[in-house]
């Protein structure tokens, strides 16, 4: 009579042993808890919403739908004027890049935690600190990986 092998369940998953780390010892975290995804989700959130409202002004400006559309009829518009006038639109227009930029990155983060990749520096692959994400919500690189970076590249 031949045995068969238990079925497995699919879904089953191995149980990992850990040990206890020794006392005094600290332990290197690989992600962050729900409750700290909770708290950048917030701050993206955030910065997201008041980075629109900044993006939806630049464009404003490049259209001119905030003002009364006279600037071209005045007869006191001159060449001058005009140039002045096409520098600082190139610059708006560099500004909105810019910001549609720093929106992609992030929308980007916020997907990152949706996937709970958030936070891990993608050249070290550790934790970037709390402190960074706080200031810099969608930084991809830890402090050491872009100081790095900027040396490697012959930058300060």
């Amino acid at each position: 009579m031949k045995m068969k092998p238990a079925k497995q369940d699919s879904k089953a998953k191995l149980a990992v042993v850990k040990e206890k780390p020794k006392k005094g010892a600290s332990v290197e975290k690989n992600s962050y808890s729900e409750k700290e995804l909770a708290e950048f989700r917030t701050i993206l959130l955030d910065k997201l919403e008041q980075a629109k409202k900044d993006q939806e002004l630049l464009k404003n400006a490049l259209s001119h739908t905030d003002d009364h559309g006279t600037d071209d009829t005045s007869h006191t518009f001159n060449a001058m004027e005009g140039s002045a006038e096409g520098e600082t639109k190139e610059e708006t227009a560099q500004l909105a890049l810019r910001q549609e930029k720093y929106i992609k990155n992030l929308q980007n983060a916020l997907i990152r935690i949706e996937n709970k990749t958030y936070g891990i520096c993608r050249v070290t692959g550790k934790l970037i600190s709390k402190e960074r994400l706080r200031s810099v919500p969608h930084a991809t690189l830890s402090i050491e990986a872009k100081q790095a970076e900027k040396f490697n590249q012959g930058g300060v």
